[in-house]
């Protein structure tokens, strides 16, 4: 069985932080093999009935701009409708229409077109600071643009437009707010925290701001950082989405296109080529994270067992004493009898008895193949 039978991601845990098509994403993951904790980060809260959204449209109606920048599809298309739901969407599409209407990339642009309107400019990469390099050409002194919000207030986007001698109107379309229910992103930032899940996905700032934010009021700040700085890989749909990370030193991968499937296919390329792999006892075994590939048939295998296996593959061919594999093993207690029993289900799961031999009074190894460079205690072994 080999990655097109059991999927690129079988044997890995991804989180979705994401509230808008969380569904989609997951689908995605599952299709290729991905076992999945969704935990939203955060909530879309539409502002139909916001008094600073009806401020601006106004604003905007009364004294048109001379350019609006429309950044994402959904933000363009709930700010028509809630003018429409005001009595002023004719109005306002009518300023919009006598304006420079630059549309962040192709499916903002769907949007715009959808609504009757035809974009001034659009550039194909979806990039921001294209469009940012595209209005500061003009010059963008005493000109007033409106900059279409979705969540994210764009600090250094609204900056570099004021410096530059705009005036700048945010027409914040939606808020983000932290989830109703905080019980699914605690468990995954518990999870995030122990290692264990293999990577969190992030479709938005906002999203990994509030994790990052949600951490620190239960005091996991630290623990999570160095996860994400780790063995926990921090996937973004996109560089404005990797901001808060990057911020703190956490290393983030982003795929060319900012898309989901580009963002799940990336993951397929990242986590099997961070999985660790080994020659043992004529087999070639590869460690994921809830599950073992041996000679590329997947084995599931129980956490108490992962976690034997982790700290084996840490000194492949080298014997671990029983002590630290205690120690390795999550809430054992001080009963060595608890390593017996997990090493016995671990064999069982990989199928492959001789993979692991125990070495008397010893402990165990795994049974590296000679010329690995490993090496081994030389004790005497038996499987």
């Amino acid at each position: 069985m080999d990655d097109a039978t059991h999927g690129p991601l079988a044997g890995f845990t991804v989180g979705v932080t994401a509230a808008r098509r969380a569904d989609e994403l997951i689908a995605l993951l599952r299709r290729r093999g991905a076992a999945v904790v969704h935990a939203p980060a955060l909530r879309i809260v539409p502002l139909a009935d916001d008094g600073e959204l009806l401020a601006a449209t106004r604003a905007l109606v009364d004294d048109p701009p001379d350019a609006v920048v429309a950044t994402t599809a959904i933000g363009f298309r709930g700010w028509i409708e809630a003018a429409d739901g005001w009595g002023i969407g004719e109005r306002l599409l009518d300023r919009l229409r006598a304006t420079e209407l630059l549309a962040r990339g192709p499916k903002v642009k769907g949007a715009v077109r959808a609504a009757g309107l035809v974009e001034a400019w659009s550039p194909q990469s979806e990039s921001l600071a294209e469009v940012l390099d595209r209005l500061l050409a003009g010059p963008v002194a005493g000109r007033r643009i409106a900059l279409q919000l979705h969540g994210e207030p764009l600090p250094g986007f609204v900056e570099a437009l004021r410096d530059g001698g705009a005036e700048v109107v945010p027409v914040p379309v939606y808020r983000w707010m932290p989830p109703e229910d905080l019980a699914p992103l605690d468990r995954l930032l518990d999870a995030v925290a122990v290692g264990a899940v293999d990577a969190v996905t992030f479709t938005s700032a906002p999203a990994a701001a509030s994790l990052l934010s949600r951490a620190a009021e239960r005091g996991l700040r630290e623990a999570v950082l160095d996860a994400l700085r780790g063995p926990v890989l921090a996937a973004c749909v996109g560089p404005v989405t990797a901001l808060p990370l990057q911020g703190e030193a956490v290393a983030t991968v982003q795929p060319e296109r900012f898309r989901l499937g580009p963002l799940v296919q990336l993951l397929c390329q990242e986590l099997p080529g961070r999985a660790r792999v080994l020659p043992v006892a004529g087999h070639r075994l590869e460690i994921r994270g809830h599950a073992a590939v041996v000679d590329d048939r997947l084995r599931p295998v129980p956490p108490a067992g992962m976690a034997l296996l982790s700290a084996l593959a840490r000194r492949p061919g080298w014997v671990v004493s029983r002590a630290d594999l205690l120690a390795a093993l999550p809430g054992a207690g001080r009963d060595e009898h608890a390593v017996e029993t997990a090493m016995a289900r671990l064999r069982a799961a990989l199928g492959v008895p001789n993979l692991i031999q125990t070495v008397v009074k010893r402990g165990y190894r795994l049974s590296l193949d000679p010329g690995d460079g490993a090496g081994w205690s030389g004790a005497r072994a038996v499987r």
